[in-house]
């Protein structure tokens, strides 16, 4: 299928028609079996009238992980630690770093994984030779999308570490696929499992919020040094600043604001605008650490230091989106949800509920934890977990392992991979407009309006 334009699907954002052709799988109890190695994914029968995607349980989620640096070393710990998890190919551009993996799951007391390194595209290879259920990457952002549908084309499901994708074009594609192949395409957003944010979906449920009206969120990250690093992120992350001016990193903060307003379940992202301001940040931090002979120090950026973008839902909600990370601060992610009787925000951690909560006084969040804790946050497995970014980190990669096992629906499927990251491109193109209002696409072609709020699911 030939992609179609950027600017073709900006003029059309929300018309279904355009690809009724596709025979999509998205409906819950697939019965289609797992491909054996090698094999094309057949076309999966035509939609459901949501976008709830369930594909036949399994025993066992074998695993192909691709890009085990830094990040992607840290999900194959967590993965060895989770029941029913097997990591049967690991795949990365540095041969050591594959050698180091292997060893590491040998370890861990399962057998040893394949190994593939033979350059930025053997994730291929190991596609259509190994027989895997799932295959997870944390790669730099432009990688996400062709090993995404790479393992969709060979029949395997995709995890990918956000974004999701960069372009507008890259959402449809991944969504076109999972559509076409039956298979779950998911964004590993950590954030929706942080403990603030399921508190925050909790109160939403139970209706003390009232009327969800506004919320607030962001990714305010001092990652100056990060971005001039001789490693890891260093060797790519900068290269965004250079050439693109937008919210580059959305979902974080848009995510668990996203799931409260139930968008892509009863409602929808309607339009944004965004605006950026000067670009100083970097410039600055070049000047004053780098030497003098450091050809890093010519670069020009476009990325402006705060990038300010403001969303609307179908519903009427609105939503108030930031981005700085070239900036010296503290970390935030704001975490604000407003409804007509109260409200939780972050950093601090604070909620006011009105009837509960002492006249215009906040009260710090951890009271509320004892009555209103997610269900998810309960066990102490999860309470007691310190490494990477907490208890949020081990619950997105449970969660996906667990829907996997047992055939459900998973947190986030492909239709918000899509929506939360396509919040990047629009932004880019509303700021190079002027800040003129962008239309989002409905990724899921209507079927928004039938499918059911995300559940508070047990442990």
């Amino acid at each position: 299928m030939a992609a179609m334009s950027d600017a073709k699907r900006r003029a059309v954002p929300h018309d279904p028609s355009r690809r009724d052709f596709l025979r999509a799988g998205v409906a819950a109890g697939l019965a289609a079996a797992v491909r054996p190695a090698g094999a094309a994914a057949q076309e999966a029968p035509a939609p459901s009238a949501t976008t709830l995607f369930a594909a036949p349980p399994m025993e066992r989620v074998r695993i192909g992980y691709v890009g085990v640096g830094e990040r992607g070393s840290f999900h194959v710990d967590s993965l060895l630690r989770i029941e029913g998890a097997e990591i049967r190919a690991v795949c990365d551009i540095v041969p050591e770093k594959v050698a180091a993996a292997q060893a590491k799951v040998k370890a861990a007391g399962q057998p040893l994984p394949a190994g593939y390194s033979r350059g930025e595209r053997d994730f291929e290879r190991m596609c259509a030779e190994q027989d895997l259920d799932l295959v997870y990457n944390a790669t730099p952002w432009e990688w996400h999308v062709p090993i995404c549908l790479a393992a969709m084309r060979t029949g395997k499901h995709a995890a990918t570490e956000v974004p999701a994708a960069v372009t507008v074009d890259e959402c449809w594609q991944l969504v076109e696929a999972a559509e076409k192949y039956g298979r779950h395409c998911v964004m590993m957003e950590n954030c929706c499992y942080d403990r603030l944010e399921m508190l925050t979906l909790v109160l939403v449920r139970r209706g003390l919020l009232g009327e969800l009206l506004h919320g607030e969120c962001g990714y305010l990250h001092d990652l100056r040094g990060i971005k001039f690093a001789r490693e890891s992120e260093g060797l790519w992350r900068r290269a965004h600043s250079e050439r693109r001016n937008g919210n580059l990193y959305p979902t974080h903060g848009l995510g668990p604001v996203a799931q409260c307003m139930d968008v892509n379940r009863g409602n929808r992202f309607d339009h944004l605008v965004s605006m950026s301001g000067n670009s100083r940040g970097l410039q600055r931090y070049a000047a004053e650490h780098l030497s003098a002979d450091d050809p890093r120090r010519r670069e020009t950026y476009k990325l402006g230091d705060v990038n300010t973008t403001l969303i609307r839902t179908v519903n009427g909600q609105t939503i108030f989106l930031s981005h700085d990370t070239n900036s010296p601060r503290p970390y935030s992610r704001i975490g604000l949800v407003q409804g007509t009787r109260g409200l939780v925000q972050g950093w601090p951690d604070r909620v006011y509920l009105e009837g509960r909560s002492k006249h215009e006084e906040w009260e710090p969040a951890k009271k509320y934890y004892k009555e209103f804790e997610h269900p998810l946050w309960k066990p102490k497995r999860v309470r007691d977990d310190k490494s990477g970014h907490g208890g949020m980190d081990y619950l997105v990669n449970q969660r996906l392992i667990e829907c996997l096992r047992r055939g459900l629906p998973t947190d986030q499927n492909v239709y918000d991979a899509a929506a939360w990251s396509v919040v990047s491109a629009l932004s880019e193109q509303s700021v190079a407009e002027g800040s003129r209002p962008v239309a989002v696409p409905d990724f899921t072609r209507g079927r928004w309006k039938s499918t059911p709020p995300l559940p508070i699911v047990g442990a």
